[in-house]
């Protein structure tokens, strides 16, 4: 009865965090939503040069940040022991370490688009990708400023700033695209370059708005004159964030790698059966968004009851956020079987589209408890800050069974898009398993301070 009771103890304030980390996240898709119903409204062939450059660009998207999620749980633990000087040391490698990843991002903006002709696109498709790859990889300079001030804030329990600059930042999108792409609101027609334009600008909003926060906040004022005392990059520090960091990042980017790729095996069907990839995914990336932000609560809970030395603490933090993922994920779901239908022409009016869009969406409705446990899995895992095994296991059930199943079924067995999105199903399957089993039965240790051999040394 009362591990019953503190589980309950854990869920209000678990949803406290996640509501607005939910709707900052959401910030990140909404982008991609806005641009995808503005083009698709100017044909399926835009819309599937849309899909193949978000496609290409998420895959190195998520690498950057993954790399500053590191930041999260060592901010949290360290705010749970209450070290001011380690919260100052991370504050100021942390931005060091999210501008250069930012700066390399936007340089792979010049080499992607000379790989997209191999890829086995239409031709059409990547005509008009090209141009579109090149501006959102300059938007991720910007965006990887804004990750790390926000996941600096966020490891504090500071929840709310992002969410409302990630709000204000798509009105901004909203507008510019609709403007830019349509020649609108006495701005310049740009076609679908213009939803690109629309993007880089509403990022840059979003890092100048995180950055003044952080830098200007009276409750973050001890932070930053701790923070003063050495704005240089510090070797030790750098270490310990890519430590955590890289193995994030790249647990992401087999996941999301499998999502792309799965994208550029579809459309080797046609612009059709892309431009409904895109709309279905898209979708199902709005409700992934929502639970990966009571993932990111998870992380911040179990990594503060783990700086505190509270290992019961942390389990009950991690199952709080599991239960409330399972139910929100659930009514995603049948929210997406009633309206697999209704959606898809939001996006586009191609009968051949709309149609196999809600098709896909029906595997969409399928997966969405998988999809949410395995997120808030790595979530948790992440305050216990266990990374390494997660990305083992995102490589072996994306790349070793999801895609793979889902090239037989699609192209062996002839059943399209609809086998590709079927081994999409087993692979988050697996891994929500896998990680739920994981989570319960790893041992939680204690979390040590950042830069102790510094500390010792002084």
């Amino acid at each position: 009865m009362s591990s019953r009771s503190s589980l309950r103890s854990h869920l209000l304030p678990t949803l406290d965090l996640a509501y607005p980390v939910m709707l900052s996240q959401l910030g990140h898709v909404l982008v991609n939503v806005c641009d995808g119903m503005v083009v698709g409204q100017t044909g399926k062939v835009p819309l599937a040069a849309v899909s193949l450059s978000v496609n290409v660009n998420t895959v190195i998207m998520v690498l950057g940040l993954g790399l500053t999620m590191g930041i999260t749980p060592l901010v949290a633990a360290a705010d749970g022991r209450r070290d001011v000087a380690g919260l100052g040391r991370l504050l100021v490698n942390g931005v060091w370490l999210s501008l250069a990843a930012g700066v390399v991002l936007a340089l792979c903006g010049l080499l992607v688009p000379t790989v997209l002709p191999y890829l086995n696109q239409p031709a059409e498709v990547v005509a008009l990708a090209t141009p579109w790859v090149r501006v959102l990889f300059l938007s991720l300079l910007p965006l990887m400023v804004f990750q790390g001030f926000k996941q600096f804030a966020e490891g504090l329990g500071l929840t709310r700033q992002a969410m409302l600059l990630s709000i204000q930042a798509n009105v901004l999108n909203a507008v510019l695209c609709y403007g830019l792409v349509f020649g609108k609101l006495g701005l310049p027609e740009l076609g679908m370059m213009g939803a690109a334009w629309a993007t880089l600008l509403a990022r840059v909003l979003m890092a100048v708005l995180m950055a003044a926060y952080v830098l200007r906040a009276v409750r973050l004022r001890p932070y930053r004159e701790a923070a003063a005392r050495n704005l240089r990059p510090d070797a030790t520090v750098l270490r310990r964030l890519l430590g955590l960091g890289s193995p994030i990042g790249v647990q992401m980017m087999f996941e999301m790698g499998a999502f792309s790729f799965s994208g550029i095996m579809i459309g080797w069907l046609g612009a059709t059966d892309l431009a409904a990839h895109y709309i279905a995914i898209n979708v199902a990336s709005v409700t992934y968004m929502a639970a990966s932000g009571i993932a990111a609560a998870a992380t911040i809970r179990v990594g503060k009851h783990l700086g505190s030395q509270d290992a019961h603490g942390a389990r009950q933090a991690g199952l709080a956020a599991y239960l409330l993922t399972f139910i929100f994920m659930s009514l995603m779901g049948v929210l997406l079987v009633v309206g697999r239908h209704s959606i898809p022409p939001y996006y586009n009016h191609d009968p051949a589209v709309v149609a196999q869009a809600a098709s896909l969406l029906l595997i969409a409705a399928a997966f969405q408890v998988s999809d949410g446990l395995q997120v808030v899995g790595l979530g948790a895992l992440r305050g216990l800050e266990d990374v390494k095994v997660p990305s083992v296991v995102a490589l072996l059930a994306y790349w070793a069974a999801a895609l793979p199943l889902g090239y037989v079924l699609g192209f062996r067995l002839g059943w399209g898009a609809t086998g590709v999105w079927v081994g999409l199903l087993t692979g988050l399957s697996l891994v929500a398993s896998v990680l739920l089993l994981r989570f319960r039965r790893r041992p939680v240790l204690t979390a040590a301070p950042v830069n102790e051999a510094a500390l010792a040394a002084r």
